[in-house]
C-alpha cells in the first residue's frame, strides 16, 4: 500500500496557511502510527500512559522528548491511509460565541436601533447572496450551452460527412481528442491550483455546516476554479452535472460576501464588520448552500430544506425565513437573465439549470394499484445506489492509494473523458434504433445509419448534456426508444458514472445519477406496458420520474430535500406520495447494504463528522473514558512566556485552554475560572497586551473586539510572532479576554449526554470537571466521532495526523 497521508485530505496539501494558523505543525498520534513510528505500535514507557477506560492517552508535555531520543530516524513523511482513522488536523468551528467581557460590552452598547440596522444587514447579505449565485449559475449555463453546442455541431457534421463515404474512425478520435482536451484543462486547475474545488463539494459543505474546518473550502479561489472546472467537466463530455457544484458555490459566495472582504484579494472593504465570526459566517453559508440549490433546481423550498436535512447541525426561525429569501432570489434572479437571454424578456419559465418539464396529470395521472409497483421500484433504486456507491468506495480507495499525484490524477481525467467518448460512439454506431425524427425534441439528430427522415435514438441519450437527456427520457413519447437501447445505455451509464465520481475534476453526481434512473425507470414502463396490453396508465415516462427519484435516493439517500426538489423540478404536486414512497423505500434498502456516497466519502477522508446522533449502544460510556487527558491549563495571570512556550509546543492537541486560578504558595489548583482559544492568545500576544512583573498594577493595554475581527478567520502562526527574552518575564491577565461561563460536564456524564451537547450548542471544547469543580480532561469533536457503530457494535477509532 502506498503511503499517502497528505493526499488523503481534500485540500490536498500541507497546513502551510491553514485557517487557524497553526502553520506546520504535526500532532503525534495516539494511536502508535505517526510520526514516531513507521506504521507499528510504539514502545512507551507505562508512566507515559495515563489509563481511564478503555482510552490509552499519550502524555505529551512529559513523553515528547523521550519520543525523540528513542527513535530519532524512523518518521516517516506520510503513514498509510486507514479507514478506521480519524484526522486531527481537521479543526471545528467556534459556533458558541464566547462571552469575555470584551463581548458583553458590545453587545450591551448595541441599543434597538443599532440592532434593526445590523437585523437589515442580514437581509440585506442573504439578497446579494441570492443575486450573486442566481448569476454564476447564469453564467454556468449559457457558457456551456454554447460551448457543448459548438462541440456538438462540429462532431456531428463530421459524422454525417463520413456516415456515406466512411472513415468514421476519424469521427470518433475527433471526439475522443476534443473530449479529452476539455476535460484535461478543467482537470489540470483542480489538481494543481485548488484540490478542495474536486468533485461536487456537498461533502465538504456539510462538513463545514457540521463544524468542521475544512481548508480552502470557501476561498474566492475556490469559486473560480469551481465554476471554470465544471463547465469543462460537462463540456468535455463527462457522466456529470453541473447542478451539483452549485452548492459549493452558494456556500463560497455566502461567506465571502457576508465578511465584506477577500483574504485572496487581500481587499478589506470595512462593511459587515459585525458577521466576522464562525456563528454568523456559518449560519450565511447555509442560506449560500441553499441558494445554490434553489438556481440547480428552480426549488427554493427544497434548497431551505436541503440546509436543514444535510447540512445544518443548528437551526432556529429567523434563519429559516433568511434563508428561504436568500433562495427566492437566487431563483428569481436566474429565471429573470435567462428569460433575457432566451429571447422572452417577460416570460420567466427559465426557475433552474434544470427544469423537468410538466407531467400532465390527467394522462399520467396514478391508481392505488400502481403503489406496490412505486415501492418495488424504490427497492431497485436502493440496491443498484447501494452497488454504485460499492463499487465507487473501492475505485476511491484505489485512487487514495495509487494515484494521489496530481500528474496521474489528469491522465486518470483525461482517460475517462476519452473511454466515455469511445463508449458512447460504439453504441450509437451499433445501435439500429432508428426513430422518425417529426416531432422529436433532439437537439443534435445523427442519423447515422438510418433511412431520411429518421435518427438514432441511442444518440438521443448519450450525444447530448446529461440534463437534456433527463428531460428527453421523462417526454418523449411512447416508442421513441427501444428497451435494448435503454438496457444498454443503462448499463453502461451506469459504470462510467461511478468510474467518474471522485475524478479531479469539479462534478457533481445529482444529475447522472437521475439520468441512470430514468433510463431504467423508461425500460420498466415499456415492460410493464407490453404486460398490460398497452394500458394508459403504464406511461413509460411515468416510471422515468419514479426511477429517476429512486436511483438518487439509493445513492445519496435524502428523502425530504429530495421530494420537495423533484416536486418543485417538475411542478406537480400529484406525484409527490409516490416520490416519496420511492425515496424512503430506496433509503432503506440501501442504508441495510451501505452508507450514502457524501457519508461514504466523508468517512474516507477522516472527517470527525458528528451524526444526529451519538451510537445507540454508547450509553455504558462515560465523559471520564472519552476525554483527552491531561490538559494544559493557564493561570488567570500567567507569564508570557509560559503562554508562548505552550504555543509553540506542537504536541498540543486542543486549540482551547481551561484557565484556572492558582495559589502561588501551594501546588494545589484552584477551580476552573474560564476557557481561552489559541486564536485569542495569539491576538493577545501580537498586540503585545501584557506589563512587566514589577509593575503589575498597571492597567494592561485595552484591546476591542474589532482587533479580533481583524485577524479573523486567518489568525498568524505564532512562530511569526517575536516575543524578547525581557518581555517573556513580563505578565499577561486573562480575565478580560477568556469566556468566563464556558460549559462543563461531571466526569460521570455518559457519552448520549455530551453528544447532545455538542450537537446541539455546536460546542468545540467541553471541559470535564470533578466534585470540587478541578479540571480533570477535555472533550472535542474528536472524542465523539472517534466512537462508531461498526458491524461488530461500537467501535473505536485511531487518531492520527493525516
Amino acid at each position: 500500500m502506498a503511503n499517502v497521508a497528505k493526499k488523503v485530505s481534500w485540500s490536498g496539501r500541507d497546513r502551510d496557511d491553514d485557517e487557524d494558523g497553526r502553520a506546520g505543525e504535526t500532532t503525534p498520534l495516539l494511536n502508535g502510527t505517526g510520526p514516531g513510528a513507521a506504521g507499528s505500535a510504539r514502545q512507551l514507557t507505562p508512566s507515559s500512559f495515563l489509563r481511564i477506560g478503555q482510552l490509552s492517552n499519550v502524555d505529551l508535555n512529559e513523553d515528547i522528548h523521550e519520543l525523540e531520543t528513542e527513535l530519532p530516524r524512523q518518521r516517516p513523511n506520510e503513514i498509510p491511509h486507514n479507514e478506521k482513522l480519524l484526522s486531527l488536523k481537521y479543526e471545528s468551528l467556534d459556533y458558541d460565541n464566547s462571552e469575555n467581557q470584551l463581548f458583553l460590552e458590545e453587545e450591551r452598547r448595541i441599543n434597538h436601533a443599532a440592532f434593526r440596522t445590523v437585523e437589515i444587514k442580514r437581509w440585506v447579505i442573504c439578497a446579494m447572496i441570492g443575486i450573486l449565485t442566481g448569476l454564476v449559475a447564469c453564467f454556468i449555463d449559457i457558457v456551456v450551452e454554447n460551448l457543448a453546442g459548438l462541440k456538438y455541431r462540429v462532431v456531428k457534421d463530421n459524422i454525417d460527412k463520413f456516415t456515406a463515404k466512411g472513415g468514421l474512425s476519424f469521427s470518433l478520435l475527433l471526439w475522443a481528442t476534443l473530449n479529452a482536451s476539455v476535460v484535461m484543462v478543467g482537470s489540470v486547475i483542480v489538481a494543481f491550483i485548488e484540490p478542495v474545488a474536486a468533485g461536487s463539494g456537498i461533502p465538504q459543505i456539510k462538513c463545514y455546516l457540521n463544524g468542521v474546518k475544512i481548508p480552502h473550502v470557501v476561498r474566492l479561489k475556490t469559486l473560480v476554479i469551481k465554476v471554470c472546472g465544471v463547465i469543462l467537466s460537462v463540456v468535455g463530455g463527462l457522466a456529470v452535472g453541473k447542478e451539483g457544484p452549485m452548492i459549493h458555490s452558494g456556500s463560497v459566495i455566502a461567506a465571502g460576501i457576508s465578511q465584506g472582504r477577500s483574504t485572496s484579494l487581500k481587499r478589506d472593504f470595512k462593511i459587515f464588520e459585525y458577521f466576522r465570526r464562525d456563528t454568523e459566517k456559518r449560519d450565511f453559508v447555509s442560506a449560500g448552500a441553499a441558494a445554490g440549490v434553489s438556481a440547480a433546481f428552480g426549488a427554493p423550498v427544497g434548497g431551505v430544506l436541503f440546509s436543514l436535512e444535510e447540512g445544518a447541525s443548528f437551526w432556529n426561525q429567523f434563519l429559516t425565513w433568511r434563508i428561504f429569501f436568500a433562495s427566492m432570489i437566487s431563483t428569481f434572479t436566474l429565471n429573470s437573465v435567462l428569460s433575457v437571454y432566451h429571447g422572452n424578456a417577460w416570460d420567466l419559465s427559465s426557475p433552474g439549470l434544470i427544469n423537468f418539464g410538466r407531467f400532465d396529470s390527467e394522462k399520467m395521472g396514478y391508481t392505488i394499484q400502481e403503489i406496490p409497483i412505486f415501492i418495488f421500484m424504490g427497492v431497485v433504486g436502493g440496491i443498484l445506489g447501494a452497488l454504485f456507491n460499492a463499487l465507487n468506495y473501492w475505485l476511491t480507495m484505489f485512487r487514495i492509494r495509487y494515484i494521489h499525484r496530481p500528474c496521474l490524477q489528469v491522465v486518470e481525467a483525461m482517460l475517462v473523458a476519452a473511454v466515455t467518448a469511445t463508449v458512447g460512439f460504439v453504441m450509437i454506431y451499433c445501435s439500429r434504433d432508428c426513430q422518425p425524427i417529426q416531432g422529436s425534441s433532439v437537439a443534435y439528430p445523427l442519423q447515422l445509419f438510418c433511412a431520411d427522415g429518421e435518427y438514432n435514438s441511442m444518440a438521443t441519450a448519450f450525444f447530448n448534456t446529461p440534463e437534456k437527456s433527463v428531460v428527453n427520457l421523462f417526454h418523449d413519447p411512447p416508442g421513441s426508444y427501444n428497451p435494448m437501447t435503454l438496457g444498454m445505455f443503462t448499463l453502461m451509464y451506469f459504470f462510467l458514472a461511478c468510474w467518474t465520481y471522485g475524478l479531479t475534476v469539479s462534478a457533481g453526481v445529482f444529475i447522472p445519477s437521475l439520468l441512470i434512473g430514468a433510463a431504467w425507470g423508461r425500460l420498466f414502463g415499456i415492460s410493464l406496458s407490453y404486460l398490460t396490453k398497452g394500458s394508459i396508465w403504464a406511461d413509460p415516462g411515468k416510471y422515468a420520474l419514479m426511477g429517476a427519484a429512486a436511483q438518487l435516493g439509493g445513492i445519496v439517500r435524502m428523502t425530504l430535500s429530495l421530494t420537495v426538489i423533484m416536486m418543485e423540478a417538475t411542478g406537480n404536486v400529484t406525484y409527490g406520495f409516490p416520490i416519496m414512497l420511492v425515496l424512503m423505500t430506496a433509503k432503506i434498502v440501501g442504508d441495510y447494504f451501505v452508507e450514502g456516497l457524501y457519508d461514504m466519502h466523508i468517512q474516507l477522508q477522516s472527517v470527525p463528522f458528528l451524526h444526529w446522533e451519538a451510537p445507540v449502544t454508547s450509553h455504558s460510556l462515560t465523559a471520564r473514558e472519552v476525554m483527552s487527558t491531561p490538559v494544559t491549563c493557564l493561570r488567570r495571570i500567567e507569564r508570557v512566556g509560559t503562554v508562548v512556550d505552550i504555543l509553540s509546543d506542537t504536541s498540543s492537541n486542543h486549540n482551547g485552554f481551561p484557565v484556572v486560578e492558582s495559589n502561588p504558595d501551594t501546588t494545589q489548583v484552584a477551580g476552573l475560572r474560564g476557557l481561552i482559544l489559541r486564536s485569542q492568545l495569539i491576538v493577545l500576544l501580537k498586540h503585545k497586551v501584557f506589563v512587566e512583573r514589577a509593575n503589575l498594577n498597571l492597567v494592561q493595554r485595552r484591546l476591542k473586539l474589532k482587533d479580533f475581527r481583524d485577524a479573523y478567520p486567518r489568525f498568524p502562526p505564532i512562530q511569526s510572532i517575536h516575543v524578547s527574552q525581557d518581555e517573556r518575564d513580563c505578565m499577561i491577565d486573562l480575565s478580560e479576554f477568556m469566556n468566563p461561563s464556558p460549559y462543563t460536564v461531571p466526569q460521570e456524564a455518559s457519552l448520549p449526554r455530551v453528544f447532545k451537547l455538542f450537537r446541539a450548542l455546536g460546542l468545540r471544547h467541553l471541559v470535564v470537571v470533578d466534585n470540587r469543580n478541578e479540571v480533570v480532561g477535555m472533550v472535542t469533536r474528536k472524542d465523539l466521532a472517534r466512537y462508531r457503530l461498526g458491524k461488530e457494535g461500537l467501535e473505536e477509532l485511531s487518531l492520527a495526523q493525516t
